[in-house]
């Protein structure tokens, strides 16, 4: 009888390897750039996606989360909601709806989450998650995280100059495009 090799068990350190080799960065120079690159990621998403956005206070999250609702076409300003904690925009046309939560006040992991009822509008809604990292990703398998950083350049944070890694997760990303953002915006 002939052995047939198997793939070695991966560790979750070659995992976290694997996982990196399809991030994507995209830099942006202006509050301008970073809206844009929100519209031409809304070019990717489709009902059901859950989109996790971390980076500190002031990085841009709710400035792409503006591009990304006016590439969803959806209806109303979209602003940060850190005191209302979700805001539904209704799409205008044939689109989904974006579902916009802001996690920061929230503590707690998907326990916290499940009054907004996320796992319910998650099918037919894109749900943009600001502060979501080790909160919501059990509400899906898929997800594409965006990790928005400041630039620095020779010893100084550059203002406006944002580093921006795009990262999915899971079967629904595995043919994605994300590297077609690179020409986005930016420098």
């Amino acid at each position: 009888m002939e052995e047939v090799p198997r793939e070695a068990p991966r560790s979750p350190a070659a995992e976290a390897l694997a996982e990196a080799a399809a991030e994507t960065i995209v830099t942006v120079d202006s509050p301008a750039s970073m809206q844009e690159l929100g519209r031409r990621i809304a070019g990717l998403l489709r009902p059901g996606d859950l989109v996790l956005l971390t980076g500190e206070l002031g990085a841009g999250k709710t400035t792409l989360t503006r591009g990304l609702g006016e590439g969803l076409g959806v209806r109303g300003a979209v602003t940060s909601p850190t005191f209302v904690i979700a805001r539904v925009h209704p799409s205008l046309g044939d689109g989904p709806p974006l579902v916009h939560v802001d996690a920061y006040r929230l503590g707690g992991g998907l326990e916290e989450m499940e009054d907004l009822d996320l796992d319910v509008s998650l099918p037919e809604s894109v749900v943009v998650v600001e502060w979501g990292d080790g909160k919501v990703e059990e509400l899906s398998d898929d997800r594409l995280h965006v990790v928005i950083g400041r630039a620095v350049g020779h010893e100084e944070v550059l203002d406006d100059v944002r580093e921006v890694a795009l990262r999915g997760v899971g079967a629904r990303w595995s043919g994605a495009e994300l590297a077609a953002l690179t020409g986005a915006a930016g420098r």
